[in-house]
């Protein structure tokens, strides 16, 4: 039976290019202060169009930490210190445009109704996440960032966490989200994993790490009320 489902953030609940992508390009304007060398550095760094502003799909943005991202961009800005990039990147991010991949509030009300307990396991840091989930405070039972002390996916720990804060076995969870990192973190808590095809990832990609892909968390209801929903993989 299943009790509780565990979301990745960006690329799962949100669309990943349409927040991401348009926020990454003003953040290294601003780091780069005008200097269109350090820019042009920066941006190659991370894997970043500067003309498409877009992140392309092997980029350290897409499922790296905060931390992970500053210690690329770091070696071009030396004279700020790793403290100043992180908090500086973590402030940005919590004003960045939030699209949803579909009406959360809705959503979350329906898995409500089907009685589970739903969660946010990102490797964004957790007060951005908080400030983007803020609107659906009400439903959603814990948060946990990479910087929330239990480590960061692909390792399974801050999915352990979850299932103790909630008081549940992780047999009887799901982590659903867009990523290899997402799904590895799952299948190494001993968790069923559902991939989403709203990331960049494609469905070759998550194969072999899911139970199950599905195109968006909008199919979720009627496939979790199905029985036997994972002996098709």
């Amino acid at each position: 039976m299943i009790s509780t489902l565990i979301f990745d953030k960006d690329g799962t609940l949100f669309d990943f290019q349409a927040t991401w992508g348009h926020w990454t390009g003003e953040v290294l304007a601003k780091i780069a202060a005008g200097n269109a060398t350090q820019l042009n550095a920066i941006a190659n760094e991370l894997r970043y169009d500067l003309d498409k502003r877009e992140l392309r799909p092997d980029s350290v943005v897409i499922a790296g930490t905060p931390a992970e991202i500053v210690q690329v961009i770091k070696p071009h800005v030396p004279e700020v210190s790793e403290q100043q990039l992180l908090g500086q990147l973590n402030e940005l991010a919590k004003s960045a445009p939030q699209v949803e991949i579909i009406p959360l509030g809705r959503f979350f009300e329906t898995l409500r109704e089907m009685g589970l307990n739903i969660a946010v396991m990102t490797n964004d840091a957790e007060e951005p996440a908080r400030a983007h989930l803020s609107e659906h405070d009400g439903a959603i039972d814990v948060i946990v960032g990479s910087d929330s002390g239990f480590g960061a996916k692909p390792d399974p720990d801050p999915l352990l966490a979850i299932a103790r804060k909630l008081g549940v076995d992780p047999e009887t969870c799901v982590m659903i989200g867009d990523s290899t990192h997402d799904l590895r973190a799952g299948r190494s808590a001993g968790m069923k994993c559902i991939a989403v095809l709203t990331g960049l990832a494609t469905e070759q990609d998550l194969r072999d790490f899911a139970d199950l892909i599905i195109q968006d968390i909008g199919d979720l209801p009627d496939i979790l009320k199905a029985d036997h929903v994972f002996e098709t993989t």
